[in-house]
């Protein structure tokens, strides 16, 4: 379409010198080569759709391999940046270049000069920073360093639990388990035989349960000394703790708790195990019941497990009058044991019920706003009629004169651009539906807080009601954790936030790459665990001084845990013009030059195009979908100019409309190289339309991430500033999601997603919110980047390039001017390139004959181009930790004899050099420090340290409903405490008994005849909190015939005993103090009172009775 560009675009060339460069007095004689045969002929043209740019034709004809290699005749060029240092020989004590290859010599990687873009360094175009221990955030324990994405399928990590000794990690096919005795142990040796899991290489030791139905959910029973999963299946499982059998441990009693997945669990204030499901399932399993199955012997375990089958409590069924029903029907995603006032929260995406733990009522039901809700909810009806604005393209009438293509095109774009537009507005219109919980946790205060997916935290009183809402990060709340003054938030951007009882921050790092799925405390350290499996341990105290000590500790050690590799990677880009190359055409471009190559990236522009098929692009997009049969065709034939089946691996892809990016791996290197992320920014009308934007594909070898951007800018000459302001769209916005070729269709959708985030967060904190490019160690953007030569003429052009002049033609390239200014590419690098301009070219004629001489005679320009940044910052330096990755192009070609496309296909080589860190080793030296180093050891003493607390009594009589204010003091001046009461144990006085036997209920509940308010809490220096211990009764008057329980798992009538703990710890103490208190409680008088209760009644208002 030739629309006038504005002023803007057109002053950028009125600053360009026009002036035919001096030529130089020394000849460049060189002359293109010329076919042997001269056997070239023009194929029969093929019809085809119209691009948006230039108007192409689908031919093919055979070739034989012609390139200009731009290795020789160099230029005393005072803009080159040469590499002094031979870095590789230094690294790796090996001569230059890469490793030989089978059926190949290795070839001479002798580093071609390049040209440095000006504006590097500074805000997102600055280079990552990097070191052998991140300056940026606490030290950690890397429990298990991030495996490769491809190689947990079926094995991914979904919840982790932490017991006083070990954390317990829930998987797609059971559970594992870690000894924090064995954190800083070698894992990487096979045990009795076993082969180690690919992706556990570097872990910690860790142990293994037989196969299961994947794990949802965790808990830990310090009671009844058993871990819990619920599973896909429906089934709750117990473990027993300390597993330690290297062959797969085995689960211990269990039972079918849901027919759909177990998505939720928790153990209440009184012991029983409560699980949540899909469709708004809740459902209470009675200890009592549990621990009599307990007892059974395993033959007895079927028997064991019908008997708490038979003995469950359908809260919904119970809270169901007529048919109707006030809990919402959504998912019961979690479960929260309120211990503070002995209440249990259950949590939809945008609902909650609080429910009575001791009676199990329902108290109130209410929304994310706090607000009451106590409608009915209906489903929704599949035939319910939605009426919406229905999309109008531009047909064409029988009486109306034909239109012509371009507005036919420009008729369809549009129609599909206002889609895309009121899509977006309809999403717009559910923002509410984006603010879902998706975390809940209990301060050690008593106060609630949730975390929703927009980033807003909220917190609430026990009673339900809310207190407050603020927002620390424009990023989804995907976890929390609670212990003494501080909170840990865990986001969907991979940061771990730490705030105050108050909600002001404390301190913030980039915890993993990843969202932090789950945060868990234990053995004096908060750990974090990420979507792709990483575990990771923090000291409690982190931020603290004890950090920069092991931080200097660890750096002075980088030696002995640095690993370094080289790597060769082919980038091949192409302007296809919508045809389709021969065999023979791809061998020249690609089969042709793999043999010393172990990453092939292959990026296309015009692979399809067509106003149709742009707008069933656009609107495939907002679903989520992407690719076509064409995009296809070519991954294919690709695939076999490289071998693919024995050689190379197709390891993704993606395409936006008429972009394609292709990435393949020698099968050698496969096990270095995964977790493949996908992007696409449209840069077409309105933002919205693939004909023009950029494609990436991101890639992690040997744990540094790479990034690669096919991208397609802006045509013409004057539309400088428009493919300026392409570039800075697609750097800024691409946002990486998981390739839709690897999971699912979804995930390209995710991508805008992730865009909509990421323009949130700039906005809100620039910078914090760097864009996924700025932070990859190499990013490699090729392309049809459309910049042109400017200030010369087509005869002018046509005749330096006979004459091979390319230095004087460079000064008119306008990429290369804009780079110069800092406005485009900054600070990235580009080879020297000696080969001819790449367009313009007549389809199907060889040679420099070839360019375009047609009416509008376009000037020959190298549209086609591969640049790159790595991780160094200006000079040259060594690969290192520091910076990590190094790379120099040793090969930059045009394939001249290539006549398929308008445009000559690209190939460029680069050698990498990659540091990386061998996680073993480090944290071995991890371990070492802590044991060693004497500073550390004081500080980790200084952490142990509880301040001095008293109780009133150690022993409390009980009976007849009394009540008793226990009072515990804070004797300590300056420091706050927080504690916890349980119960250790109960047993029954009997006269013949001279030493009673005490049994704990789950996670060391209370029983049910006992109310105690506050169980936790918080005590300010110097001051006092009464708790109350109240006796109540212990069953309803349904549940009581003549005063005698009817049910097998109620508990008996005699008197008894229990024995209260009261845990006190400071602010970030990694132990505790214990006070015992003795609670006896005397039956008999309540016992009267209940059955004066009874022959009080009448018959029929206990008939009627409903509980709850």
């Amino acid at each position: 379409m030739d629309e006038r560009l504005k002023d803007p675009d057109l002053s950028v060339l009125d600053k360009l010198s026009h002036s035919p460069p001096r030529r130089k007095a020394h000849s460049y004689s060189q002359q293109l080569r010329s076919k042997a045969d001269g056997n070239y002929k023009r194929n029969q043209n093929h019809p085809r759709k119209h691009s948006l740019d230039e108007i192409d034709i689908f031919s093919s004809a055979p070739r034989s391999n012609t390139f200009f290699d731009s290795r020789i005749n160099l230029s005393d060029d005072e803009d080159l940046r040469r590499f002094t240092g031979n870095f590789i020989g230094e690294i790796d004590n090996q001569n230059d270049g890469p490793p030989a290859r089978a059926g190949g010599e290795a070839a001479e990687a002798q580093p071609l000069p390049d040209f440095l873009g000006n504006g590097g360094g500074v805000g997102v175009f600055r280079v990552p920073t990097r070191a052998a221990v991140h300056p940026s955030r606490p030290p950690c324990v890397e429990l298990r360093p991030h495996p490769l994405r491809e190689t947990q399928v079926g094995k991914f990590l979904k919840t982790i639990a932490c017991t006083e000794t070990q954390l317990w990690a829930g998987q797609e096919s059971g559970v594992r388990v870690w000894k924090f005795s064995d954190a800083f142990e070698p894992g990487n040796v096979p045990v009795n035989g076993r082969k180690v899991h690919r992706g556990d290489e570097e872990a910690a030791p860790f142990y293994e349960s037989i196969s299961t139905s994947p794990t949802l959910c965790m808990m830990v029973d310090n009671g009844s000394k058993l871990v819990w999963s619920g599973h896909k299946d429906g089934k709750i499982r117990s473990w027993k703790m300390d597993q330690q059998d290297a062959n797969g441990f085995k689960e211990g009693f269990s039972w079918q708790a849901h027919r759909g997945p177990v998505l939720s669990m928790a153990i209440s204030f009184y012991g029983d195990v409560w699980s949540g499901s899909e469709g708004g399932i809740i459902r209470v399993w009675p200890w009592e019941s549990i621990e009599k199955s307990l007892a059974l012997s395993p033959e007895e375990r079927r028997m064991a497990a019908l008997l708490v089958e038979r003995s469950v409590i359908d809260l919904r069924t119970q809270v169901t009058v007529n048919g109707q029903c006030n809990l919402s029907s959504s998912d019961v995603k979690y479960l929260l044991s309120d211990n503070v006032k002995a209440k249990m929260w259950a949590c939809g995406s945008q609902s909650f019920s609080l429910w009575n733990a001791r009676t199990r009522e329902l108290i109130k039901i209410f929304n994310i706003e706090g607000q009451t809700d106590n409608r009915v909810e209906m489903p929704a009806s599949h035939d319910q009629v939605v009426e919406d604005e229905n999309v109008k393209f531009v047909a064409k009438n029988k009486k109306d004169k034909p239109q012509g293509f371009l507005q036919r095109s420009r008729n369809a774009i549009i129609g599909a651009a206002d889609a895309v537009r009121r899509v977006a507005k309809g999403a717009g219109a559910l923002v509410e539906d984006t603010k879902k919980t998706e975390a809940i946790v209990q301060a050690a205060d008593g106060v609630i807080w949730t975390g929703c997916s927009n980033g807003l935290l909220i917190q609430w009183d026990g009673n339900g009601n809310r207190i407050q809402d603020f927002t620390r990060l424009p990023y989804s709340v995907h976890s929390f954790c609670a212990y003494g003054s501080r909170i840990w938030v865990g986001y969907a951007s991979g940061t771990i936030q730490i705030l105050d009882l108050e909600g002001s921050i404390i301190a913030g790092w980039v915890a993993h790459n990843e969202p932090v799925t789950k945060i868990v405390i234990g053995n004096g350290c908060i750990y974090s665990l990420a979507t792709h499996g990483g575990i990771r341990g923090w000291n409690i105290s982190s931020p603290a001084p004890m950090d920069n000590i092991i931080r200097t500790e660890l750096s002075k050690s980088a030696d002995s845990y640095t690993r370094q590799e080289n790597i060769t990677i082919l980038i091949g880009t192409w302007n296809v013009g919508q045809g389709r190359a021969t065999h023979n055409a791809l061998m020249s471009w690609l089969g042709s030059a793999v043999s010393d190559i172990d990453i092939v990236v292959v990026g296309l522009q015009e692979v399809e195009m067509g106003a149709g098929f742009l707008a069933m692009s656009a609107a495939k997009e907002t679903v989520g979908l992407e690719g076509s049969s064409v995009g296809q065709w070519w991954q294919d034939h690709i695939g076999m100019a490289l071998d693919e089946k024995s050689t190379f691996e197709r390891v993704g892809s993606r395409q936006l409309a008429a972009l394609l990016i292709a990435i393949w791996v020698r099968k050698e290197l496969r096990t270095h190289v995964g977790d493949l992320d996908a992007a696409a920014v449209a840069c077409g009308l309105g933002r919205a339309i693939g004909n023009k934007g950029g494609v990436g594909l991101r890639l992690r070898v040997f744990d540094r991430i790479l990034c690669f951007v096919n991208c397609h800018f802006a045509a013409h000459l004057e539309a400088v500033n428009r493919r300026n302001a392409d570039f800075d769209h697609i750097y800024r916005t691409m946002a990486f999601s998981k390739s839709s070729n690897f999971f699912n269709n979804a995930a390209a959708g995710a991508s805008s997603a992730n865009q909509m985030l990421r323009a949130n967060a700039t906005s809100a904190n620039p910078d914090e919110a760097r864009p996924d490019l700025a932070e990859a160690d190499m990013i490699m953007f090729n392309g049809d980047f459309n910049y042109r030569l400017f200030g010369i003429t087509y005869d002018e052009a046509r005749d330096l390039v006979s004459q091979r002049s390319f230095d004087w033609l460079r000064e008119k390239d306008q990429l290369r001017a804009e780079m110069k200014a800092g406005r485009v590419f900054q600070g990235m690098r580009e080879a020297i390139f000696r080969f001819p301009p790449t367009y313009k070219f007549e389809k199907g004629k060889p040679g420099l004959g070839g360019y375009d001489s047609g009416e509008k005679k376009r000037i020959p320009a190298w549209c086609d181009r591969v640049l790159y940044r790595d991780n160094r910052s200006g000079s040259e330096k060594e690969c290192s930790l520091d910076c990590p990755v190094i790379a120099f192009i040793y090969q930059y070609d045009a394939c001249m004899d290539v006549t398929e496309s308008d445009h000559k296909p690209v190939r460029c080589k680069l050698n990498l050099s990659i540091a990386h860190v061998d996680k073993t080793i480090r944290r071995q030296e991890f371990g070492k420090i802590l044991r060693s180093n004497d500073e550390i050891k004081s500080c980790l003493e200084a952490l142990r340290f509880v301040p001095e607390t008293s109780v009133s009594t150690n022993n409390i009589d009980l009976q007849n409903q009394d009540t008793f204010n226990l009072k515990i003091t804070n004797r300590s001046g300056e420091e706050t405490v927080f504690f916890q009461i349980i119960c250790e144990g109960q047993c029954t006085i009997k006269a013949d008994v001279a030493t009673p036997e005490y049994r704990p209920k789950g996670s060391l509940g209370f029983p049910r005849w006992l109310e105690v308010t506050p169980a936790a809490g918080m005590i300010r220096p110097d001051h006092v909190v009464d708790v109350s211990i109240h006796h109540e009764e212990a069953h309803k008057l349904e549940d009581l015939v003549e005063g005698v329980p009817q049910s097998w798992w109620s508990e008996d009538t005699n008197d008894k005993q229990v024995i209260l703990l009261v845990l006190v710890r400071g602010i970030c103490s990694t132990e505790h103090k214990t006070h015992r208190v003795t609670i006896r409680h005397c039956f008999s008088g309540n016992s009267l009172c209940l059955e004066q209760k009874i022959k009080g009644r009448r018959p029929e208002a206990a008939s009627n009775h409903k509980s709850f």
